[in-house]
């Protein structure tokens, strides 16, 4: 258990009750305290013998619990947040009117000519927001699909929730309460969370998930959560950062993020960065910000000053962790890189084996007579790595299983070692996209690529031949298209799929050079041919690691080409 919640004690005094606005701007304080780094006190503020009769005071203790256990992937952490959940949601059904199962909130008020109170209305906002944060913590908490697939009941309940409310709060039978601010913010943030969220997706994935019949409106979810965001109210801060995630995190990783998405990302940090100039989080989105824009020496600096703010709760170290060592390896200083990965491996519970393994990725990019770091031996660390599998929800992440899979490489005697581990795995966190900003960051990264490449034209036949030659030809074709030398980076990308029947193992190098290759195509204005080929990556190829990364990728290039299209052809029809 966290020292945090071990210093927030239950109070012998029995308080007097608190009435929805008081207990309102009591949360306001918390989430102020809270964002200023005063973690315990904005704890203390949400006490726990308050949070057993206050709704919102319950929510925002289980929210802050919540918060913690998904940066520390601690079991105890996470269950003890889910069943912290859990009481707020029983608190919160305490309030609600009470319907049947076939009732929605808006036929009961036509059917009985009723109408709801004020609480029972925040009741209902504050139970759909417990499910949905109680489902995020079930994919995390358990292994077997039965827990998996009651989250996704938890989801579509708390969606239907939400799809009522907006609609009630819509129409002549909602009577407007003193904390209206409040509780539009709590139906901007459930509305835009789930309309953005489900416009990433791909078909076929939804369906999976048991989404099928929702639908998501990437631009109406924004809207939403900006609404939300830019109003005084409880959930800003909850807007904020879920669309500081989007911009910085889902976009870059999973979309096709642009430089627009970053200048309203700024636009929405910019006030809180006035505001608690300290604040760890704050700290943390303006390093990613500048990593993403390229200039590395400020997002280093932002990283380090967010680590210095405070330190109370070093799983934010952890998540500037992350980012340093991507941040090292763009600028290919692999020692640095392999530093933090050694801190990650020994403090943060996220994924040992995917840590271990960047460890050994950056050890491999050394000379092979430069000394290295406390003596360690990327072979043997490589071999290691399956050791440290996990799973979540039943299943591994998909970064480990290409860990291990690429590591079993090692298990052999003698092995032929991997020629760009690093960069392998930058590729697939979308960093070429970082160093594109900086030519003299992707001229280093081609260098690395050249030497590569010439290592294993001296190397003797072996069975991975061809699979570590077009990884090679992926990355460059990757970095000529940065460059601007469209020629030589298309023929990176063909060459791939002419090749692809000689791949034995890395079959994800084939969509994805069909992917680069389309994004090459939009580039130069042969938009049918970029739909075409990205077709033929979505529908040809299957079962190859990293799968879900590559099928968001094609899914938001195609919806923004189709977007394009679509915007093209009312401008020529109004022209």
């Amino acid at each position: 258990m966290s020292k945090t919640k071990e210093s927030v004690k239950h109070r012998a005094a029995v308080l007097p009750p608190m009435d929805l606005k008081n207990s309102l701007d009591d949360c306001m304080e918390a989430m102020d305290l809270f964002l200023n780094n005063r973690f315990s006190e904005s704890l203390e503020k949400l006490q726990p013998s308050r949070a057993k009769d206050s709704m919102y005071h319950s929510l925002i203790y289980a929210t802050i619990l919540e918060m913690q256990a998904m940066m520390t992937f601690e079991h105890d952490d996470i269950v003890a947040a889910g069943e912290t959940m859990k009481t707020a949601q029983e608190i919160c059904q305490r309030y609600r009117k009470k319907l049947t199962v076939v009732d929605s909130i808006t036929n009961i008020v036509t059917k009985a000519g009723e109408s709801f109170t004020e609480d029972e209305i925040h009741a209902e906002v504050c139970y759909a927001e417990c499910l949905l944060q109680r489902a995020a913590l079930t994919f995390l908490q358990d292994e077997n699909m039965v827990n998996f697939i009651k989250g996704g009941i938890k989801v579509r309940n708390s969606y239907m929730i939400y799809k009522d409310l907006n609609n009630f709060m819509q129409s002549s039978l909602f009577n407007k309460g003193q904390n209206d601010a409040h509780l539009e913010g709590g139906i901007s943030l459930g509305i835009g969370a789930f309309n953005l969220t489900l416009s990433l997706f791909p078909a076929r994935i939804l369906k999976l998930l048991e989404f099928a019949g929702f639908s998501g409106d990437k631009e109406y979810g924004l809207s939403q959560l900006h609404e939300g965001a830019t109003s005084h109210n409880l959930r800003s801060i909850l807007c904020t950062m879920l669309l500081l995630c989007y911009y910085t995190f889902l976009n870059f990783i999973l979309g096709t993020g642009g430089d627009e998405d970053l200048a309203g990302a700024e636009l929405l940090l910019d006030p809180y960065l006035r505001q608690y100039p300290k604040g760890a989080i704050f700290l943390f989105f303006a390093g990613r910000i500048a990593e993403i824009k390229g200039n590395l020496n400020e997002a280093i600096r932002r990283f380090e000053e967010g680590c210095a703010a405070q330190q109370a709760w070093k799983q934010f170290h952890h998540m500037c962790y992350w980012e340093l060592m991507w941040c090292n390896t763009y600028k290919r200083m692999w020692k640095l890189a392999y530093f933090y990965a050694d801190l990650l491996s020994k403090e943060n519970r996220w994924s040992k084996a995917m840590y271990v393994y960047m460890k050994a990725a950056y050890l491999s990019m050394l000379p092979l007579n430069e000394a290295r770091p406390f003596g360690e031996d990327e072979v043997e660390l490589f071999r290691s790595v399956s050791t440290f599998k996990q799973k979540i929800a039943g299943k591994s992440p998909p970064t480990e299983k290409f860990a291990i899979r690429k590591a079993r490489r090692y298990k052999a005697d003698n092995p032929v070692r991997l020629p760009v581990p690093a960069l392998e795995m930058m590729y697939m966190w979308n960093g070429f996209s970082v160093i594109a900003k900086q030519k003299d960051l992707t001229d280093g990264m081609m260098e690395t690529l050249k030497e590569a490449e010439n290592g294993l034209q001296n190397l003797p036949a072996y069975d991975s031949a061809a699979d570590d030659k077009c990884l090679i030809f992926l990355l460059k074709g990757v970095c000529y298209k940065h460059l601007g030398r469209r020629e030589e980076a298309e023929q990176c990308f063909l060459y791939i799929h002419e090749n692809e029947k000689k791949i034995k193992y890395d079959h994800y190098l084939i969509p994805n050079a069909l992917l680069e290759l389309s994004l090459l195509y939009e580039s130069k204005g042969r938009r049918e041919e970029a739909i075409k080929t990205l077709r033929r990556a979505k529908n040809n190829y299957k079962d190859y690691s990293m799968e879900s990364r590559t099928l968001f990728r094609i899914h938001a290039a195609l919806a923004k080409l189709k977007a394009e299209q679509e915007e093209n052809s009312v401008n020529g029809a109004s022209s």
